[in-house]
């Protein structure tokens, strides 16, 4: 009966002795997070493997992550794969045909990605340098002169295809009309070089006094108009343009990652975001993690210990 009850004994506390050590040393990879003194002596294996190697272990890992998993080459790869691709064209897409059915006006579409004040100061930073550049063109004295010759020739035209009487009876002048369309065109030939620089003049004063308040507020119209635009007015029977600019987005995307990522990851210390994150992490939360991330596999390592402890008191009582 003894020596049954020790055949029992042997392996089970063999198994036993295996599943707590095991367990030990998993807790020891954590525990204890801080160093412990007996009388001022340092004992060994305090604080516990992960908290006393957290630097290096951090700096490890930002190293393996920027040079392995989040380099240039696999990014790119990724990135422009064609299941990437077809993800972006249709997000696109599929965000358009969503706008198709908005009633939302552009103002209120654009209040969820910008504040009122960023987009009056994007629409008055548009007015103004639009007004600018178009005074700059108005104040040219070749306005005046264009404008008032085609003015010139558009009577002209008039006179010769529709004859004076027609054309004064449209401004009114039934008593001059009597006179006889050749009589009219000889007066306006003798007036019309003087009539014309008169006219380019004043057309030159005209914007350079007012062309500014002119162009600024047929700008500030059209953009409160603009803004007043429910969005599926404003894509209605645009689905042509709509195909361009899905393809226009694709073709920037791939741009900015063929072109651009090399520069936007060079810019970027990955391996220092990585390895400052870790030293900032609580060791609890790490341990946490760890933890919850291989429960399953530490677990199995606990149990292996207990496994093994028992083939090995087993193999005492065979040996023996």
């Amino acid at each position: 009966m003894t020596l049954e009850l020790s055949n029992i004994i042997a392996p089970l506390m063999g198994g036993i002795i295996g599943y707590i050590t095991n367990d030990i040393a998993i807790r020891m990879l954590f525990r204890p997070h801080t160093a412990k003194y007996v009388f001022g002596v340092h004992l060994p294996f305090t604080p516990g493997l992960i908290p006393n190697e957290k630097g290096r272990i951090a700096e490890e890992i930002g190293g393996v992550i920027s040079q392995n998993l989040m380099n240039h080459e696999v990014l790119q790869r990724y990135l422009l794969s064609e299941e990437m691709i077809l993800k972006v064209h249709s997000s696109v897409e599929d965000f358009f045909e969503s706008q198709k059915k908005n009633k939302e006006t552009t103002e209120e579409f654009l209040l969820h990605y910008l504040s009122s004040d960023e987009i009056n100061n994007i629409v008055n930073g548009i007015k103004v340098n639009t007004s600018l550049q178009i005074k700059e063109k108005l104040n040219s004295p070749e306005l005046g002169k264009t404008i008032s010759h085609l003015a010139m020739e558009h009577v002209a035209k008039k006179l010769n295809n529709s004859s004076a009487k027609e054309l004064l009876d449209e401004l009114g002048g039934p008593i001059i009309a009597k006179l006889g369309g050749n009589f009219v065109g000889k007066i306006f030939e003798m007036l019309r070089e003087p009539t014309e620089k008169l006219l380019a003049n004043n057309i030159n004063k005209i914007m350079q006094e007012n062309g500014e308040e002119i162009v600024s507020n047929i700008i500030g119209d059209e953009s409160n108009k603009l803004l007043s635009t429910p969005m599926y007015s404003l894509l209605s029977n645009k689905d042509d343009q709509i195909v361009q600019i899905v393809s226009a987005i694709e073709s920037i995307y791939r741009t900015i990652i063929e072109k651009h990522l090399p520069i936007i990851l060079s810019s970027i210390d990955i391996s220092k975001i990585v390895r400052e994150r870790i030293n900032e992490m609580d060791i609890n939360e790490t341990e946490k993690i760890i933890l919850q991330v291989m429960k399953k596999e530490l677990n199995a390592i606990v149990w292996f210990g207990a496994l093994l402890g028992f083939l090995i008191g087993s193999l005492n009582l065979v040996i023996s």
